[in-house]
């Protein structure tokens, strides 16, 4: 056999066996512990929504470290996140917070810094008092026309969802207010129920347990409907009052990696994560915590990330801007 034939044949065997091979790499991931941001305090929604999936995911043999870093209303773990290796060991939890401060260019983060890999959750929000405030709406309206500019709402972050549905609170009312910006959930509903602020936008799933204790209460929603967790609640838009002037807003929580991670361990990052929010155990959880789950994944994940910021970025105009 000439030397031109036998080079041909061992890179023919070298061809046949890279393919079992790649495939036995593919298998291989997650060949190590993934690091989940969570770009908030903890005790917050979206950090309580990661260890059920933390706890959910070692169920399939894989480990999931929680990582909390909170700042500049999600930025700064998201950036960390988008700046990681792009080896599918790093992901973190987006929000509709972070799609609003890059409809303000308050941040230099872009959706297309990001895989897209799973939505986590959508979550109404509701406007809270303490136990002891106002018992409707109307009256809690009534008191911040009683005295304009000295009412607090608390949010956890500013210039999202939640500073949108104070600002729209505050109009309602017709009179100004003080936005009270916080690093999470749970700093709001700790400082709302120690009476430091007068009502705070927050999710029912960071609030349960206070409303729970009597602590505080939920006075009105920020969507179409009643909640089923609080049916008693009732809407802005019963209430006369349009919660969305500008469009439609979803406050939504998603699984992200950095831009540019391989498809293949895309693939498995989705169905990691996907069988753990579609588990009955997470649907449970989600449905005692107020919450909604859906089965938006991969590319469907992206066009729905990018309706929301396309949304945003409108509204983000017409409140912010004429708010300062």
């Amino acid at each position: 056999m000439s030397v031109l034939s036998k080079l041909i044949l061992g890179v023919s065997a070298l061809a046949c066996c890279s393919i079992p091979l790649a495939n036995a790499a593919d298998k291989t991931y997650p060949a190590r512990e993934i690091r989940f941001v969570v770009p908030w305090n903890a005790g917050g929604s979206n950090d309580i929504a990661a260890r059920m999936l933390q706890q959910l995911i070692s169920e399939q043999g894989v480990t999931v470290v929680v990582e909390n870093a909170p700042g500049a209303t999600g930025a700064i773990g998201m950036t960390k996140v988008a700046n990681a290796d792009r080896d599918g060991y790093t992901v973190g939890m987006g929000t509709s917070s972070t799609l609003a401060q890059i409809a303000q260019n308050l941040t230099p983060l872009r959706n297309e810094q990001f895989t897209h890999i799973a939505r986590v959750s959508t979550d109404p929000l509701m406007l809270l008092v303490p136990a002891d405030g106002p018992a409707t709406l109307e009256a809690f309206l009534a008191e911040m026309k009683k005295n304009p500019g000295k009412v607090s709402i608390g949010t956890p972050g500013n210039n999202n969802l939640n500073h949108i549905f104070a600002e729209m609170t505050a109009r309602a009312a017709g009179v100004p207010y003080v936005n009270v910006p916080y690093p999470g959930g749970s700093r709001v509903i700790a400082d709302l129920s120690g009476k430091q602020i007068n009502a705070a936008v927050l999710k029912p799933s960071e609030s349960k347990g206070q409303i729970d204790a009597k602590h505080v209460k939920p006075i009105a929603v920020f969507a179409n409907e009643r909640l089923a967790l609080y049916p008693d609640v009732p809407t802005l838009k019963e209430k006369g009052y349009d919660a969305f002037p500008y469009g439609p807003l979803v406050q939504m929580a998603y699984v992200v990696a950095p831009a540019g991670i391989p498809d293949d361990v895309r693939k498995r990052l989705i169905e990691i994560f996907d069988k753990a929010i579609q588990s009955e155990k997470f649907k449970t959880f989600a449905t005692q915590n107020g919450f909604l789950v859906d089965d938006k994944t991969g590319a469907a994940l992206d066009k729905e990330v990018q309706g929301v910021q396309t949304t945003l970025n409108d509204v983000a105009k017409k409140v912010f801007v004429s708010a300062k």
